[in-house]
């Protein structure tokens, strides 16, 4: 007799648990309702019927390369992010809650005509804003090939394939125009802080998207320096940090003529945004 879903996640949750693994009751949840195709606010009112041997070897399957620590995201291919679903692959960053207070901030300052999103990754800020704000227009930039054919499958799924354009550039390399906002975030983890990442992190994030070696701060260095040459008058620049960066952040906007240059915390009260922009 086949084994049923609710005796199936048990078994999943005890593997998990055993394993050291932190939330290991929701990682399953969410898990098995992926290999059985089903919502996962679906799943408690399936859990009396009967697993399938397809969806008792995904499950499983998928139980052992969390183990592994390799994160849900990852394994299901996909991550919420402002409510929205976007692809993760292994050619970009698992987008982090700690990237909605970049969103929050940039929605508080009001509506962008058109927005600049430098390296960009999977694409969420750029998409994300342009969902949020029908009429703006928008340009996503990135080193990676591979990470703009996810951006643009993320983006095309959200039904914004026409207005946001797509750059293969380091940095400020082929970017042309002016506009209202520019947000960025970068890889800005130091070369000392690399030996302190989770499992989950280190062995599954592309090296690219977290580190610029050094002290982190090389792509603010060049983003704040060009920045004013690609802002419209008044128009804001927007960076996500480490949490321990700020005060640097800052004082490189200011320093490039960047005025109202302001650090914003994240919903744990940690720096997580520097902000500036252009003289009207």
């Amino acid at each position: 007799m086949s084994e049923r879903l609710d005796a199936l996640l048990r078994r999943g949750t005890q593997h998990l648990t055993e394993a050291g693994i932190a939330g290991a009751p929701r990682d399953a949840r969410l898990l098995l309702a992926g290999a059985a195709g089903l919502r996962p606010d679906r799943l408690s009112l399936e859990l009396g019927q009967a697993a399938s041997e397809a969806v008792t070897g995904t499950f499983m399957a998928h139980i052992e390369r969390r183990i592994a620590r390799e994160p849900v995201s990852r394994i299901l291919g996909h991550r919420l992010f402002w409510g929205r679903s976007f692809r993760v692959t292994p050619d970009v960053l698992d987008p982090r809650p700690e990237t909605e207070s970049l969103i929050a901030a940039a929605l508080e300052g009001g509506a962008a005509t058109r927005l600049l999103d430098l390296g960009t990754g999977s694409g969420i800020i750029a998409a994300t804003l342009l969902a949020e704000w029908p009429d703006a227009t928008g340009l996503a930039t990135d080193v990676s090939a591979a990470a703009l054919a996810v951006a643009r499958e993320n983006a095309a799924s959200l039904g914004l394939a026409g207005r946001l354009d797509f750059v293969e550039a380091d940095w400020w390399q082929g970017v042309a125009g002016r506009f209202d906002l520019i947000a960025s975030n970068p890889p800005y983890i130091t070369e000392a802080e690399m030996a302190e990442l989770s499992p989950e992190v280190a062995k599954f994030d592309p090296t690219g998207a977290l580190t610029p070696g050094g002290d982190g701060l090389a792509p603010y260095r060049i983003i704040a320096a060009g920045a004013l040459s690609h802002l419209t008058p008044g128009g804001r620049l927007m960076v996500e940090i480490g949490w321990r960066q700020g005060p640097d952040v800052a004082a490189l906007f200011t320093d490039a003529g960047l005025m109202d240059v302001a650090v914003l915390p994240d919903m744990d009260g940690r720096d997580r945004v520097v902000t500036g922009r252009a003289s009207a």
